[in-house]
Protein backbone atom coordinates (compact mmCIF):
# COMPACT_ATOMS: atom_id res chain seq x y z
CA UNK A 1 0.00 0.00 0.00
CA UNK A 2 1.14 3.76 -0.75
CA UNK A 3 2.06 5.48 2.46
CA UNK A 4 0.99 8.42 0.30
CA UNK A 5 -2.65 7.52 1.38
CA UNK A 6 -3.69 7.51 -2.63
CA UNK A 7 -5.53 4.14 -2.03
CA UNK A 8 -8.35 5.62 0.23
CA UNK A 9 -8.38 8.45 -2.07
CA UNK A 10 -9.22 6.20 -4.88
CA UNK A 11 -11.35 3.76 -2.76
CA UNK A 12 -13.80 7.08 -1.83
CA UNK A 13 -13.45 8.42 -5.07
CA UNK A 14 -15.08 5.24 -6.26
CA UNK A 15 -17.95 5.42 -3.80
CA UNK A 16 -18.75 9.08 -4.31
CA UNK A 17 -19.42 8.18 -8.28
CA UNK A 18 -21.96 5.57 -7.81
CA UNK A 19 -23.74 8.16 -5.03
CA UNK A 20 -23.60 11.19 -7.20
CA UNK A 21 -24.42 8.81 -10.29
CA UNK A 22 -27.46 7.26 -8.22
CA UNK A 23 -28.66 10.75 -7.57
CA UNK A 24 -28.44 12.09 -11.03
CA UNK A 25 -30.89 9.02 -11.92
CA UNK A 26 -33.41 9.71 -9.43
CA UNK A 27 -33.47 13.07 -10.58
CA UNK A 28 -33.71 11.83 -14.40
CA UNK A 29 -36.11 9.43 -13.80
CA UNK A 30 -38.66 12.23 -11.59
CA UNK A 31 -38.45 14.83 -14.45
CA UNK A 32 -39.18 11.60 -17.09
CA UNK A 33 -42.24 11.07 -15.17
CA UNK A 34 -43.18 14.73 -15.14
CA UNK A 35 -42.68 15.17 -18.86
CA UNK A 36 -44.64 12.60 -19.30
CA UNK A 37 -47.88 14.09 -17.26
CA UNK A 38 -47.16 17.39 -18.57
CA UNK A 39 -47.59 16.15 -22.67
CA UNK A 40 -51.02 15.13 -21.22
CA UNK A 41 -51.80 18.88 -20.98
CA UNK A 42 -49.85 19.87 -24.11
CA UNK A 43 -52.43 17.49 -26.10
CA UNK A 44 -55.42 18.19 -24.58
CA UNK A 45 -55.46 22.32 -24.72
CA UNK A 46 -58.89 22.42 -24.07
CA UNK A 47 -59.01 21.45 -20.38
CA UNK A 48 -57.25 24.83 -20.11
CA UNK A 49 -60.00 26.51 -21.12
CA UNK A 50 -62.34 24.80 -18.99
CA UNK A 51 -60.40 24.98 -15.64
CA UNK A 52 -60.58 29.08 -16.74
CA UNK A 53 -64.53 28.52 -16.56
CA UNK A 54 -63.94 28.66 -12.85
CA UNK A 55 -62.21 31.24 -11.39
CA UNK A 56 -63.84 33.34 -13.73
CA UNK A 57 -67.16 33.31 -12.45
CA UNK A 58 -65.86 33.33 -8.58
CA UNK A 59 -63.61 36.82 -9.31
CA UNK A 60 -66.44 38.26 -11.57
CA UNK A 61 -69.59 37.20 -9.70
CA UNK A 62 -69.22 36.32 -5.89
CA UNK A 63 -66.04 38.71 -5.85
CA UNK A 64 -67.30 42.04 -7.52
CA UNK A 65 -70.97 41.12 -5.38
CA UNK A 66 -68.90 40.75 -2.49
CA UNK A 67 -67.06 43.62 -2.59
CA UNK A 68 -70.07 45.98 -1.86
CA UNK A 69 -70.02 44.44 1.35
CA UNK A 70 -68.00 46.57 3.93
CA UNK A 71 -65.61 44.61 6.58
CA UNK A 72 -65.52 41.18 4.86
CA UNK A 73 -61.52 41.78 3.89
CA UNK A 74 -58.97 42.88 6.55
CA UNK A 75 -57.33 46.66 6.83
CA UNK A 76 -57.98 48.73 3.47
CA UNK A 77 -57.03 45.89 1.57
CA UNK A 78 -60.23 45.95 -1.27
CA UNK A 79 -62.14 42.69 -1.10
CA UNK A 80 -61.33 41.11 -4.84
CA UNK A 81 -57.78 41.81 -3.76
CA UNK A 82 -58.10 39.76 -1.03
CA UNK A 83 -59.73 36.90 -2.95
CA UNK A 84 -57.52 36.66 -5.85
CA UNK A 85 -55.15 34.94 -3.56
CA UNK A 86 -57.76 32.42 -2.55
CA UNK A 87 -59.29 31.81 -5.72
CA UNK A 88 -55.49 30.77 -7.17
CA UNK A 89 -55.23 28.37 -4.66
CA UNK A 90 -58.62 27.28 -5.05
CA UNK A 91 -57.96 26.68 -8.42
CA UNK A 92 -54.74 25.27 -8.14
CA UNK A 93 -56.65 22.50 -5.43
CA UNK A 94 -59.23 21.85 -7.67
CA UNK A 95 -56.61 20.30 -10.52
CA UNK A 96 -54.97 18.48 -7.91
CA UNK A 97 -56.98 16.90 -5.75
CA UNK A 98 -58.85 14.73 -8.41
CA UNK A 99 -55.23 13.77 -9.88
CA UNK A 100 -55.43 10.80 -8.53
CA UNK A 101 -57.97 10.19 -10.91
CA UNK A 102 -55.48 9.47 -13.40
CA UNK A 103 -52.88 6.72 -11.76
CA UNK A 104 -56.51 4.39 -11.64
CA UNK A 105 -56.76 4.90 -15.36
CA UNK A 106 -53.28 3.97 -15.87
CA UNK A 107 -54.10 0.93 -13.88
CA UNK A 108 -56.98 -0.22 -15.77
CA UNK A 109 -54.61 0.76 -19.26
CA UNK A 110 -52.01 -1.16 -17.57
CA UNK A 111 -49.46 1.82 -17.93
CA UNK A 112 -49.24 1.52 -13.95
CA UNK A 113 -47.82 -2.09 -14.58
CA UNK A 114 -44.97 -1.09 -16.95
CA UNK A 115 -44.21 2.13 -14.28
CA UNK A 116 -43.74 -0.46 -11.19
CA UNK A 117 -41.67 -2.60 -12.83
CA UNK A 118 -38.98 0.10 -14.14
CA UNK A 119 -36.23 0.95 -12.19
CA UNK A 120 -37.48 3.91 -11.02
CA UNK A 121 -37.68 3.88 -7.48
CA UNK A 122 -41.51 4.65 -5.84
CA UNK A 123 -40.63 8.15 -4.89
CA UNK A 124 -39.27 9.18 -8.12
CA UNK A 125 -42.56 8.08 -9.85
CA UNK A 126 -44.52 10.01 -7.16
CA UNK A 127 -42.57 12.71 -6.94
CA UNK A 128 -42.45 13.22 -10.53
CA UNK A 129 -46.31 12.77 -10.30
CA UNK A 130 -46.22 15.78 -8.00
CA UNK A 131 -44.27 18.47 -9.99
CA UNK A 132 -46.20 17.87 -12.92
CA UNK A 133 -49.05 18.68 -10.80
CA UNK A 134 -47.43 21.82 -9.94
CA UNK A 135 -46.82 22.56 -13.56
CA UNK A 136 -50.74 22.27 -14.15
CA UNK A 137 -51.18 24.55 -10.56
CA UNK A 138 -48.76 27.13 -12.63
CA UNK A 139 -51.20 26.99 -15.76
CA UNK A 140 -53.97 28.06 -13.71
CA UNK A 141 -51.73 30.54 -11.98
CA UNK A 142 -51.53 32.45 -15.67
CA UNK A 143 -55.11 32.24 -15.80
CA UNK A 144 -55.50 34.09 -12.60
CA UNK A 145 -53.12 36.40 -12.83
CA UNK A 146 -54.22 37.48 -16.31
CA UNK A 147 -57.79 38.24 -14.69
CA UNK A 148 -56.96 39.45 -12.02
CA UNK A 149 -54.80 42.21 -13.78
CA UNK A 150 -57.55 42.89 -16.04
CA UNK A 151 -60.47 43.71 -13.07
CA UNK A 152 -57.99 46.03 -11.25
CA UNK A 153 -56.58 43.57 -8.64
CA UNK A 154 -53.26 45.52 -7.07
CA UNK A 155 -50.67 42.64 -8.51
CA UNK A 156 -47.14 42.21 -7.50
CA UNK A 157 -45.16 42.08 -10.26
CA UNK A 158 -41.67 42.05 -8.72
CA UNK A 159 -39.88 38.97 -10.06
CA UNK A 160 -39.05 37.43 -6.42
CA UNK A 161 -43.02 37.77 -5.82
CA UNK A 162 -43.68 36.45 -8.61
CA UNK A 163 -41.29 33.46 -8.04
CA UNK A 164 -42.45 32.80 -4.69
CA UNK A 165 -45.95 32.15 -6.04
CA UNK A 166 -45.03 29.99 -8.12
CA UNK A 167 -43.22 27.77 -5.98
CA UNK A 168 -46.29 28.34 -3.73
CA UNK A 169 -48.35 26.91 -6.24
CA UNK A 170 -45.87 24.14 -6.93
CA UNK A 171 -45.80 23.04 -3.53
CA UNK A 172 -49.81 23.41 -2.93
CA UNK A 173 -50.27 21.55 -5.82
CA UNK A 174 -48.01 18.51 -5.43
CA UNK A 175 -49.41 18.48 -1.43
CA UNK A 176 -53.42 18.33 -2.74
CA UNK A 177 -52.11 16.31 -5.50
CA UNK A 178 -50.10 13.64 -3.19
CA UNK A 179 -52.74 13.13 -1.05
CA UNK A 180 -55.10 12.59 -3.94
CA UNK A 181 -52.78 9.63 -5.14
CA UNK A 182 -53.02 8.14 -1.41
CA UNK A 183 -56.88 8.14 -1.93
CA UNK A 184 -57.01 6.26 -4.84
CA UNK A 185 -54.82 3.81 -3.75
CA UNK A 186 -57.01 3.21 -0.89
CA UNK A 187 -60.50 3.25 -2.99
CA UNK A 188 -59.05 1.77 -6.51
CA UNK A 189 -62.13 2.76 -8.27
CA UNK A 190 -62.89 5.62 -10.17
CA UNK A 191 -66.51 5.92 -8.59
CA UNK A 192 -65.40 5.90 -5.10
CA UNK A 193 -62.43 8.72 -5.76
CA UNK A 194 -64.78 10.78 -7.64
CA UNK A 195 -67.14 10.59 -4.46
CA UNK A 196 -64.59 10.87 -2.16
CA UNK A 197 -62.89 13.87 -3.69
CA UNK A 198 -66.05 15.83 -4.28
CA UNK A 199 -66.52 15.02 -0.55
CA UNK A 200 -62.90 16.74 0.70
CA UNK A 201 -62.87 19.80 -2.11
CA UNK A 202 -65.39 22.01 -0.48
CA UNK A 203 -64.23 21.34 3.09
CA UNK A 204 -60.78 22.18 2.87
CA UNK A 205 -61.84 25.28 0.75
CA UNK A 206 -64.41 26.63 3.46
CA UNK A 207 -62.43 25.46 5.86
CA UNK A 208 -59.43 28.03 4.94
CA UNK A 209 -59.03 31.48 4.59
CA UNK A 210 -59.62 31.82 0.91
CA UNK A 211 -62.91 33.79 0.71
CA UNK A 212 -63.11 35.24 3.99
CA UNK A 213 -60.36 36.36 6.90
CA UNK A 214 -59.85 34.07 9.91
CA UNK A 215 -61.21 36.79 12.41
CA UNK A 216 -64.58 36.14 10.81
CA UNK A 217 -64.50 32.41 11.46
CA UNK A 218 -66.34 31.10 14.39
CA UNK A 219 -64.02 28.98 17.63
CA UNK A 220 -64.29 25.70 15.73
CA UNK A 221 -63.95 26.30 12.38
CA UNK A 222 -60.66 28.88 13.18
CA UNK A 223 -59.10 25.89 14.95
CA UNK A 224 -60.01 23.28 11.52
CA UNK A 225 -58.64 26.11 9.94
CA UNK A 226 -55.03 25.37 11.27
CA UNK A 227 -54.59 22.41 10.47
CA UNK A 228 -55.47 22.69 6.84
CA UNK A 229 -52.53 23.27 4.37
CA UNK A 230 -54.79 25.14 2.05
CA UNK A 231 -54.63 28.05 4.75
CA UNK A 232 -51.12 28.28 4.65
CA UNK A 233 -51.03 28.11 1.20
CA UNK A 234 -53.20 31.10 0.74
CA UNK A 235 -51.73 33.04 3.74
CA UNK A 236 -48.22 32.53 1.60
CA UNK A 237 -50.07 33.60 -1.94
CA UNK A 238 -51.98 36.48 -0.07
CA UNK A 239 -48.70 37.73 0.91
CA UNK A 240 -46.75 37.21 -2.46
CA UNK A 241 -49.00 37.79 -4.73
CA UNK A 242 -50.61 41.47 -3.57
CA UNK A 243 -48.69 45.03 -3.10
CA UNK A 244 -50.58 45.33 -0.19
CA UNK A 245 -50.58 41.69 0.75
CA UNK A 246 -49.58 40.60 4.26
CA UNK A 247 -49.35 37.17 6.34
CA UNK A 248 -51.02 35.86 9.24
CA UNK A 249 -48.20 33.71 10.18
CA UNK A 250 -45.20 34.69 8.44
CA UNK A 251 -43.52 33.46 5.35
CA UNK A 252 -41.25 30.81 6.93
CA UNK A 253 -44.18 29.18 8.77
CA UNK A 254 -46.31 29.00 5.45
CA UNK A 255 -43.48 27.28 3.45
CA UNK A 256 -42.48 25.30 6.79
CA UNK A 257 -46.01 23.52 7.17
CA UNK A 258 -46.23 22.82 3.36
CA UNK A 259 -42.57 20.99 2.92
CA UNK A 260 -43.18 18.99 5.51
CA UNK A 261 -46.60 18.03 5.14
CA UNK A 262 -46.00 17.80 1.17
CA UNK A 263 -42.46 15.15 2.11
CA UNK A 264 -45.15 13.23 4.70
CA UNK A 265 -47.43 12.90 2.05
CA UNK A 266 -44.43 11.71 -1.04
CA UNK A 267 -43.28 9.18 1.80
CA UNK A 268 -46.69 7.32 2.25
CA UNK A 269 -47.26 7.62 -1.10
CA UNK A 270 -44.40 5.70 -2.36
CA UNK A 271 -45.58 2.98 0.25
CA UNK A 272 -48.87 2.36 -1.26
CA UNK A 273 -48.15 2.98 -4.54
CA UNK A 274 -47.66 -0.71 -5.44
CA UNK A 275 -50.96 -1.48 -4.03
CA UNK A 276 -52.56 -0.31 -7.16
CA UNK A 277 -51.07 -2.94 -9.41
CA UNK A 278 -53.36 -5.19 -7.58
Amino acid sequence: MDRSGEPAVQSATMVDQPRGQARGNYITQTFAVAAAEVQKLYHDPLELFTRAIQPVLWLMLFGRVMAQVRGVAPGDVPYLDFLAAGILAQSALFVAIFYGISAIWERDLGVLQRYLVSPAPRSALVLGKALSAGVRGLSQAIIVYALALLLGVAISLNPFDIFGVAVTIVLGSALFSTLSLIIACIVKTRERFMGIGQVLTMPIFFASNAIYPLSLMPAWLYAVSHVNPLTYEVDALRALMLTRGTSDYGLPLDFGILIAVTVALISIAARMYRRMGY
